[in-house]
């Protein structure tokens, strides 16, 4: 197996960053796993997914997202980057990067391609899909998987909502790196202004490939029965999983290291992420 980093312009111009893991011999499949709010391709159990899976033969490409605020690593946000980040400019990156493999400028041209999320990150992977799953660019896109995925993307409570359009600001922080910075009112006007393409249970309903849901059954932070919402807008495609004893990150701690043994939710997760993988890949 060899790993490199990349950057690559994403939306507005911002990069995307990105750790590429390629395995010996001719691979199988790209697998591109996307972040959730606040995570990043370094984070918790996203190094440790993509060693895996690469050792199943699978190219493997972890990513920061253009707006995500992070650069390689377990550093601070850049807080402009984050304060305008909003789900059109994590779709667009995707649609950047399935142009980058199809293109050869990642590694896997020529090859099927499952987008794996987490969290915000798997609503992000299936509103992709949902949107552009039938052009052109998106041909070679074979699966998705997401990880804990909220079911809805417009989350904010009401009186938060009236706050950000009357021009208040909402201050959220980060526990790990202690810094504080308002929300951008551009990620609740993007979703004012065009409610169905940011209705997320109506564009998994367009996916045309198979779809995996796998969710920890004792997950706090979005409620399990997301997944199965997901699943019943698009139930001829989708399959669940739910995770017994499985938290929002599969019970794995940040930071943790490739080579460290995964605790039994996680190993499950990916063994279910495997079987579908080799299901999905001809």
């Amino acid at each position: 197996m060899t790993v490199q980093n990349w950057e690559l312009p994403g939306s507005k111009g911002r990069p995307i960053r990105g750790t590429t893991h390629v395995p010996e011999g001719d691979a199988r499949s790209v697998v591109i796993i996307v972040h959730g709010y606040l995570g990043y391709k370094d984070y918790g159990m996203f190094p440790w997914i993509a060693s895996h899976l690469c050792k199943q033969g699978h190219i493997v490409h972890r990513i920061n997202l253009s707006h995500s605020g992070m650069d390689h690593g377990h550093g601070v946000f850049d807080l402009e980057s984050l304060t305008k980040d909003t789900w059109n400019r994590g779709v667009e990156d995707l649609t950047i990067l399935m142009h980058a493999v199809q293109k050869g400028t990642l590694a896997g041209q020529g090859r099927g391609v499952v987008l794996l999320g987490h969290s915000r990150g798997g609503s992000t992977a299936l509103l992709a899909a949902g949107r552009h799953g039938g052009e052109e660019e998106w041909g070679s896109l074979v699966g998705v998987i997401s990880l804990a995925a909220p079911a809805a993307l417009r989350r904010m409570s009401k009186e938060d909502e009236h706050t950000l359009i009357g021009g208040g600001t909402l201050t959220l922080s980060s526990s790990r790196t202690e810094q504080t910075w308002e929300v951008g009112l551009g990620w609740l006007q993007e979703q004012i202004d065009d409610p169905q393409s940011h209705d997320l249970c109506a564009q998994v309903s367009e996916i045309g490939c198979p779809i995996g849901l796998l969710h920890g059954a004792e997950d706090a932070t979005v409620d399990p029965a997301d997944a199965i919402t997901l699943a019943q807008a698009n139930p001829t495609r989708a399959l669940v999983r739910l995770v017994a004893g499985g938290d929002h990150v599969f019970n794995t701690p940040n930071p943790f290291a490739m080579e460290a043994s995964p605790s039994p939710q996680l190993a499950e997760a990916c063994e279910m992420m495997t079987q579908w993988l080799d299901t999905w890949v001809q």
